[in-house]
C-alpha cells in the first residue's frame, strides 16, 4: 500500500485536460445582437398588437369588417416577401446601412399609421411597414449565427426566441391594454421609444462596410420576381380564402393558380441558376430539412393558438380586448422567466431532448382544451396556458441551434430567410386552416345537436314552454311573439354549444400538428455529426 501511495498522489497532482475556452465576444458584438433582436421582437409584436385592436382601428377609419382585414393582410404579404430577400439585400447595401435604414423607416411608418385617415391610406402604410418590419426578423437571426461563436449562439438564439414565441403571446395583452386605456393610435406610438433605443444600439455596434451595388447586376432577378409573385399570391389566398369561400371564389382560384405557377418556376430557377437568391440545397441537409418541417408546424401551432384563443374568449365568453390580453398573459410571462435559462439547459442536456419535451408540453396544453364547456373561461385556461408557455420556451432556441448547426457563413442569409419564412408561412397556413375547420365543424355540430333538439322530444317542449313563460313574465304580451323568441333562444343556445365543440376540435388539431413536429424532431442528428455526402 505504501509503495502505491506516492504514485496515486503524483497522479492526483497531474492537471486534468481542460476543454478549449470559448472565444470571447466583445461588448460591441453583444450590443449589435441585442439591438437586432429588439428589432425582431418589435416587428413580431407589432403584428399581434394590431390584430388584437383591429376592430377598433376599423371603426375609427370607417372600414368594414371584410375590407378592414387588409390592414393585417397587406403587412403580412410584404413581410413574407421581404424575409427571404433580406440576406441578398444585406450583401448589396451592407448589413449596417440595410438594417439601420429599415429600422428607422419602421418607426416613421409606425407613427404614420397612427395618423392614417382612411382605409386606403392605412393599407398602403401597413404594406410599406411590412417591408421594413420583415427585414428586422431575419437580420437578427443572421447576426446571431454569423457574429457569435458556436458556444455563445444558444444565448443569442434564446434572445431571438423572445421575438419568435414571447412576442406573439404577449402582443394581445399589450394591444388590449393600450386600446382600452389610451386609444388605438398608441399601438403604433408604443414602438417609438424602444425603436429609438434599437436604432442607437445598431448605429453604435454595426461596423461600416462598403456597399456592393455591382451585385444588383448579377442578381437572381427571375427568382426574385417569381418568388415575390408566388408568395404574395399564396399569402393572400391564405388570408382571404375562408372569408371568400375558398375555391368558390374566382378571385381565390386565380390567385391559387398564379401562386402554384410562380412558386414552381421559382423552385426550378433556384435549382438551376449559378447564383441563386436562396440556396435551396440546404434543405437536403438532414438537420436543416427536418428542422424546417418542425419549424413550419411550430408556426401553425404558435400563431394558430394566438388566433383561436382570442376568438373563443370574444365569441363565447364575451371578453373585451383587455380581458383577453390578461388571459393570454399567462402564455407569455412564464416564457420571460424560462427562456433565459434555456442556454444553460442546452449546456447540460442534448438539445434534441429539450426540443422534444417542449413539443410534448405544447401539444399537451392544446389537448387540455379539447373538452370545453360554456363555463370554460379564464380560470380553466390558466394551467393550459402555463403549460403552453413552458413548452414554447423550451422549443425555439434549441430548434434554431440544431437546425442551423454547421451552416457556413456564406449560406447564413439563405438559412435565416428560409427558416423564418417557413415559420411565418406555417402561421398563415395554420390560421387559414383553423378558420375553415371552425366554420365547418360548427356546421357539423349544429346539425348533430339540432337532431336531438326536436319538438317531438318532451325535454325540448318543456324548455320551450319555460322560455315562452319567461318572456311573457318579462313584458312580452303576445304569446305567439314570446314563443317565437323562445325558439330563437333555443337556436342561439344550440349554435353556442356547436361553436364550443368546434373550438375544442381546433385545439385537438393544433395538438396533432405538434405531435407531427415531435416526430420530425426524432430524425434530427446531434449537432456535430454528419451523414453521408456531407449533409449536416
Amino acid at each position: 500500500m505504501s509503495t502505491l501511495q506516492p504514485t496515486v498522489n503524483a497522479a492526483a497532482r497531474v492537471p486534468a485536460p481542460t476543454a478549449p475556452a470559448a472565444p470571447a465576444v466583445s461588448a460591441k458584438t453583444w450590443v449589435a445582437v441585442i439591438g437586432a433582436t429588439l428589432g425582431a421582437f418589435m416587428a413580431v409584436l407589432n403584428i399581434q398588437i394590431v390584430n388584437a385592436s383591429l376592430a377598433d382601428i376599423q371603426g375609427a377609419i370607417g372600414a368594414g369588417i371584410d375590407d378592414g382585414g387588409w390592414i393585417s393582410t397587406s403587412y403580412l404579404i410584404a413581410e413574407i416577401v421581404v424575409i427571404p430577400l433580406s440576406g441578398w439585400l444585406a450583401q448589396v447595401f451592407s448589413i449596417r446601412i440595410y438594417l439601420l435604414t429599415n429600422a428607422v423607416l419602421f418607426l416613421v411608418l409606425s407613427a404614420a399609421c397612427a395618423l392614417a385617415q382612411d382605409l386606403s391610406q392605412m393599407i398602403v402604410l401597413r404594406a410599406v411597414q411590412g417591408f421594413t418590419g420583415g427585414v428586422l426578423i431575419p437580420m437578427a437571426f443572421t447576426l446571431i449565427i454569423t457574429l457569435l461563436p458556436r458556444a455563445k449562439q444558444p444565448v443569442g438564439l434564446a434572445l431571438f426566441a423572445l421575438s419568435a414565441t414571447f412576442a406573439p403571446a404577449i402582443g394581445p395583452t399589450i394591444g388590449g391594454y393600450l386600446t382600452e386605456n389610451f386609444g388605438w393610435e398608441y399601438i403604433f406610438y408604443v414602438n417609438l421609444i424602444p425603436g429609438a433605443v434599437m436604432v442607437g444600439m445598431l448605429w453604435y455596434a454595426l461596423d461600416a462596410k462598403p456597399m456592393k451595388l455591382a451585385l444588383l447586376r448579377e442578381g437572381d432577378w427571375a427568382g426574385i420576381v417569381t418568388m415575390a409573385i408566388g408568395l404574395a399570391a399564396l399569402q393572400t389566398v391564405l388570408e382571404e380564402g375562408n372569408k371568400d369561400d375558398w375555391f368558390g371564389s374566382p378571385f381565390i382560384v386565380k390567385l391559387s393558380v398564379i401562386a402554384a405557377v410562380a412558386l414552381t418556376a421559382f423552385l426550378i430557377i433556384e435549382l438551376t441558376v449559378k447564383k441563386p437568391l436562396l440556396n435551396l440545397r440546404l434543405l437536403v441537409r438532414r438537420n436543416f430539412g427536418f428542422g424546417m418541417l418542425a419549424n413550419f408546424l411550430l408556426g401553425i401551432a404558435l400563431y394558430g393558438s394566438v388566433f383561436i384563443l382570442p376568438q373563443y374568449l370574444s365569441r363565447i365568453q364575451g371578453y373585451n380586448s383587455e380581458q383577453i390580453g390578461m388571459v393570454l398573459a399567462w402564455t407569455g410571462l412564464p416564457q420571460l422567466l424560462l427562456i433565459p435559462l434555456v442556454p444553460r439547459l442546452m449546456q447540460k442536456f442534448d438539445a434534441r431532448i429539450i426540443i422534444g419535451i417542449g413539443f410534448v408540453l405544447f401539444a399537451a396544453s392544446n389537448f387540455m382544451n379539447i373538452h370545453m364547456t360554456s363555463d370554460y373561461a379564464a380560470d380553466q385556461l390558466l394551467w393550459p396556458n402555463v403549460v403552453r408557455a413552458v413548452g414554447q420556451a423550451l422549443v425555439m432556441a434549441p430548434l434554431s441551434a440544431v437546425a442551423t448547426a454547421g451552416i457556413e457563413a456564406e449560406n447564413a442569409g439563405s438559412a435565416s430567410g428560409l427558416f423564418n419564412m417557413m415559420r411565418n408561412l406555417g402561421g398563415a397556413v395554420g390560421i387559414a386552416l383553423l378558420q375553415t375547420v371552425l366554420t365547418k365543424r360548427e356546421q357539423y355540430h349544429s346539425n348533430v345537436l339540432m337532431q336531438s333538439v326536436s319538438v317531438f322530444e318532451q325535454a325540448t317542449r318543456t324548455r320551450l314552454e319555460q322560455l315562452t313563460q319567461y318572456f311573457v313574465n318579462h313584458g312580452i304580451l303576445d304569446r305567439a311573439d314570446a314563443a317565437h323568441r323562445a325558439y330563437v333562444a333555443i337556436g342561439h343556445t344550440v349554435q353556442k354549444q356547436a361553436y364550443i365543440l368546434a373550438f375544442s376540435d381546433t385545439f385537438y388539431l393544433l395538438g396533432v400538428a405538434l405531435i407531427v413536429a415531435l416526430a420530425a424532431v426524432l430524425f434530427l442528428k446531434k449537432p456535430g455529426q454528419t451523414s453521408a455526402g456531407g449533409a449536416h
